[in-house]
C-alpha cells in the first residue's frame, strides 16, 4: 500500500482495542464500525462511528466496566433485522444501534449461566471471556471462549447455553465456527489448535500444535475455503496456515514480520488472501496460494503504521477495505 491510497482515520480519547464492521449491504451503513478502549481502570467504553463525507462521525456510545476482549456485528443481513453488535468481557452482551435510543445504543440482552450461589438461590456468573464468534451460517448461534478451559454454544434467540464443553487443558484463547455452522475451532494456552463437531462433542481433533506447547492467541477460518485456517503464537512474529486435512505441519509460515503478530485475518471474498498485523507498526496481506505452492514468504502490500498495530478487521460488505488500530487511532485502508 502506498501513501497515495485511501485512508482514513477516527482518533478516540483511549487506546483502542476492540474494532468491528457494520456487516449490513447497506452502503452508508458498510462504513459503520464499532471501536473499544483498552483501559486498565473499570471504566471502558465502546464508540459507534460512521464514515462522512469529511471523515467519521460518532453515532453512539456505551459503557464497559472491562476492555472488551472483543466485539462483532449480528451476521444476519435480512430486511428488519435488528442492528445488534456482541462484546465480550466478563460476560457475554448484546446491544442494539438505535436513533431511539439514549447515546444512540441501548443493551439488548446479557447472557450469562446460572449457577447456585450459598444459601441454594440462583446467580448468574460467567468466568472471564478470552473471545467469541458469531455463526455466519446460523446467526442465531454465538460460540465463546473462556479462561476456565471451556467454550460455550450460546442460543442468541433465547439467551441461554445450548451446550458447554471443555476444549482446552489450558485457557481458550480464540474459537471460530467453519462454513458449517455445526463446526469450529478453537486455540489455547497449551498451545494446540482443535477442532469441534457440535453434532459429536465427545470426540475433538488437534490438527497442530506448537512445538514446544507455545500459547496460541488467534484463530482465523477462511471465509471461502474450510480447509484451511490462520493462527497465531504469542510472542511470535510469524502468521501459520493450516490445512485441517493435512493436520499437525503447516502448509504456509508467514514470516516477513519484524515483531510479534497481533491479529490475523482472512479476505472475506478470496480463498488465499490473508492479513496479519504486528508490533512492527505494519499491516501485511499475503497470497497463501503462492506460499503454499512456492514456500514463498513476502507479503504482497504492505503498510507502515505510526505505532504498533493491536487490532485488525476485513470488511465483509465492503472487502476492498481493512481496518486497523493502533494507539488512539483505527484507520481503514482502500487496498
Amino acid at each position: 500500500m502506498d501513501s497515495g491510497r485511501e485512508i482514513y482515520t477516527y482518533e478516540a480519547p483511549w487506546m483502542i482495542y476492540g474494532l468491528a464492521w457494520s456487516r449490513r449491504e447497506e452502503q452508508h451503513l458498510g462504513y459503520r464500525l464499532a471501536v473499544g478502549s483498552f483501559m486498565e481502570e473499570f471504566k471502558n467504553s465502546v464508540h459507534i462511528v460512521q464514515k462522512g463525507e469529511s471523515g467519521f462521525n460518532k453515532i453512539g456510545e456505551f459503557a464497559q466496566t472491562y476492555p472488551p476482549t472483543k466485539l462483532m456485528w449480528n451476521p444476519a443481513k435480512g430486511a428488519g433485522t435488528k442492528d445488534l453488535i456482541a462484546t465480550s468481557a466478563d460476560n457475554l452482551q448484546l446491544w442494539e444501534v438505535s436513533d431511539a435510543a439514549p447515546n444512540g445504543v441501548q443493551l439488548h440482552a446479557q447472557l450469562a449461566q446460572k449457577g447456585d450461589d450459598k444459601g441454594g438461590g440462583a446467580q448468574e456468573y460467567c468466568s472471564p471471556l478470552t473471545s467469541f464468534d458469531w455463526s455466519e451460517a446460523d446467526p442465531n448461534i454465538i460460540g465463546t471462549s473462556s479462561i476456565d478451559t471451556t467454550c460455550t454454544i450460546w442460543d442468541v434467540t433465547v439467551g441461554v447455553p445450548r451446550t458447554q464443553l471443555i476444549a482446552h487443558d489450558k485457557e481458550v484463547f480464540d474459537m471460530a465456527f467453519s462454513r458449517d455452522k455445526e463446526v469450529f475451532a478453537s486455540v489455547g494456552a497449551d498451545g494446540s489448535v482443535r477442532m469441534f463437531d457440535l453434532r459429536s462433542l465427545e470426540h475433538s481433533t488437534i490438527i497442530y500444535e506448537t512445538p514446544d506447547l507455545t500459547p496460541l492467541l488467534r484463530l482465523a477460518w477462511n471465509k471461502q475455503d474450510p480447509n484451511y485456517v490462520a493462527t497465531i503464537m504469542v510472542d511470535s512474529s510469524k502468521g501459520v496456515v493450516l490445512d485441517i486435512r493435512v493436520p499437525s505441519v503447516p502448509v504456509a509460515e508467514l514470516e516477513s514480520h519484524m515483531a510479534c503478530v497481533n491479529a490475523v485475518a482472512w479476505a472475506p471474498h478470496s480463498s488465499c488472501h490473508i492479513c496479519t498485523v504486528g508490533d512492527d507498526a505494519q499491516a501485511l496481506i499475503w497470497d497463501t496460494s503462492s506460499a503454499i505452492a512456492k514456500r514463498v514468504q513476502e507479503p504482497i502490500l504492505a503498510y507502515n503504521a505510526e505505532a504498533e498495530v493491536n487490532s485488525l478487521q476485513w470488511s465483509a460488505s465492503h472487502p476492498e477495505w481493512i481496518a486497523i488500530a493502533f494507539d488512539r487511532k483505527m484507520q481503514i485502508l482502500h487496498i
